[in-house]
């Protein structure tokens, strides 16, 4: 059985491995890194035995749910979460990648996994020799960076999975930020997720209950895109080009950097240079006159208007995508505190949401901020989690058990600075065989939402210690005016109107009382005692 496996690892590598050969182009250097891929498929062999056989052996004669299960279950998932860490960093590029995916999937895959991996993926990429930012130079440019520009510091600013960014000039004296790929990423990319397919396939053949394939199918389809820095200047247009037309009232807070088309390629990404803090710097951003929270509701307003109007949404909103400077030119102040402008960075993973799926999304928020039960299970029904799942995809869209999200009172499904994540834990270690499946049905974009939704709860927990009874409204108002827009775009008669224009009404009062609430709410705060 294992020699089996092992020649049919080795014909899909040197399949692989012929297949970059053949569309590279360049094939000289794609056969020197498909010399690598034994060595890499191996290693992905070896990971994949020694995690299933860790499992069959710590489980073994246990009966699932007692106590001594899962504590076998949790050390074996520590144990195979640090092999899977090492096994992304040791092969890099689209490894990396993926691992990052995991860092961003709480309470989808187990806990050990989202834990191991954040605390690494974003702190420990890859780093290019300068010899090789040259190569990548002068193979798409024809010329040196000192050349292409007045001053280029050999040293980066910052390395990413996928490339790294270096501060240069312009010969016109404009500061810019120049991003440059990881050389021969392409190449290796078409290598990497073939064995990381292998990999997937082998672990849920082995074990049938764990079914991440379509995270491999998202990693399949995403990677090209990312590796078009031409197509990623491109969204970044696009995005803010949305918020003009769709979104007028917030587009002035939104800002992505000015590109340098001139001096960009497929691979070299030429940007205006931002002197900006970090989102989740909170004490960077008190310090330029800005309040976290302001920042906080600033991003749960631009992401609501991308998701539920937009239908063209950012899918990498984690801390280091995000900066944040005082509105330009902007004399206004409340209480003292400037307001804010959200600088959107890699723009590389976008995803667009059809119409019916943005609507029924929409209808899906609106009903989970209103606590609406009925309306909660008919729009997940329509996005394909099934009316026995419901509840479930409920839960991890909020991080709140079923009883919190149909709980009427305004604040349900805030989530704290002493909100006890153990029961969220528990809840997903136990459903896990029920979260796979409901990843199985639903389709990929909403997989993706989930992603966005667990980067953003991240950044809001950074800003003000969990996700405010603010975001939720902001979230709530939002969807409502989209879904409102729909049925607009809908009626057929008088009466239509009437009945739209009475639901309009009634949700303004709705939303009259949360403020009200939220207020009585901030003044307890204050008060002493």
């Amino acid at each position: 059985m294992w020699r089996r496996a092992a020649t049919a690892a080795l014909s899909l590598g040197a399949g692989a491995g012929a297949v970059a050969v053949a569309t590279s182009e360049d094939p000289a250097a794609t056969l020197k890194v498909c010399a690598h891929l034994p060595p890499r498929l191996l290693r992905d062999s070896v990971t994949a035995a020694t995690v299933a056989f860790d499992y069959k052996w710590s489980l073994w004669g246990l009966e699932p749910g007692t106590p001594a299960w899962q504590s076998a279950r949790h050390h074996a998932h520590l144990r195979s979460a640090n092999r899977l860490q090492e096994l992304c960093f040791r092969n890099g590029g689209i490894y990396i990648k993926l691992g990052q995916h995991i860092a961003q999937l709480e309470y989808v895959v187990p806990e050990e996994y989202v834990q191991t991996m954040r605390e690494s993926m974003l702190k420990r990429c890859p780093v290019s020799s300068y010899e090789q930012v040259r190569g990548v130079f002068a193979k798409d440019l024809g010329e040196s960076p000192e050349t292409v520009f007045a001053e280029f510091d050999p040293v980066p600013l910052a390395s990413a999975s996928l490339a790294q960014v270096h501060a240069a000039r312009t010969h016109d004296g404009q500061k810019v930020a120049v991003k440059v790929q990881h050389d021969h990423l392409r190449d290796t990319g078409v290598v990497d997720i073939a064995t990381v397919d292998l990999l997937v396939n082998a672990l849920h053949y082995i074990f049938p209950t764990f079914d991440y394939r379509w995270l491999v199918d998202e990693v399949r389809e995403s990677a090209p895109k990312e590796l078009d820095f031409l197509n990623e200047a491109k969204n970044s247009e696009k995005c803010l080009d949305n918020f003009r037309r769709l979104s007028p009232q917030v587009a002035g807070s939104i800002y992505a950097p000015k590109v340098y088309w001139n001096l960009s390629t497929s691979r070299i990404l030429t940007m205006e240079f931002m002197d900006a803090k970090e989102v989740t710097d909170v004490d960077g951003i008190k310090s330029i006159g800005v309040h976290p929270v302001d920042v906080s509701n600033l991003v749960s307003k631009a992401f609501a208007e991308m998701i539920f109007k937009h239908g063209f949404v950012h899918c990498d909103p984690h801390a280091a995508n995000m900066m944040v400077q005082p509105m330009p030119q902007d004399s206004r102040k409340l209480f003292g505190w400037k307001r804010p402008q959200l600088v959107l960075l890699d723009h590389g993973l976008y995803k667009e949401l059809d119409y019916n799926t943005r609507i029924n999304y929409a209808s899906l928020w609106k009903a989970l901020v209103f606590a609406d039960a009925k309306a909660i299970k008919e729009n997940s029904v329509k996005l394909g989690a099934g009316e026995d799942l419901h509840a479930l995809f409920a839960g991890v869209l909020t991080m709140r058990p079923w009883k919190r999200v149909i709980d009427p009172s305004p604040d349900h499904l805030v989530l704290g600075k002493n909100t006890d994540y153990s029961e969220l834990q528990n809840y997903a270690s136990l459903y896990f065989t029920e979260i796979s499946e409901l990843l199985r049905r639903l389709p990929r974009v909403i997989l993706l939402m989930l992603k966005t939704n667990d980067c953003l709860r991240a950044v809001n927990h950074a800003l003000v210690g969990g996700t405010s009874l603010e975001s939720f409204m902001i979230i709530g108002r939002v969807s409502s005016e989209a879904v409102l827009e729909a049925k607009r775009m809908n009626r057929r008669s008088f009466l239509d109107g009437l009945v739209i224009w009475l639901e309009e009404v009634l949700l303004e009062a709705r939303f009259f009382s949360l403020k009200l609430m939220l207020c009585v709410m901030q003044l307890r705060k204050l008060l002493p005692g």
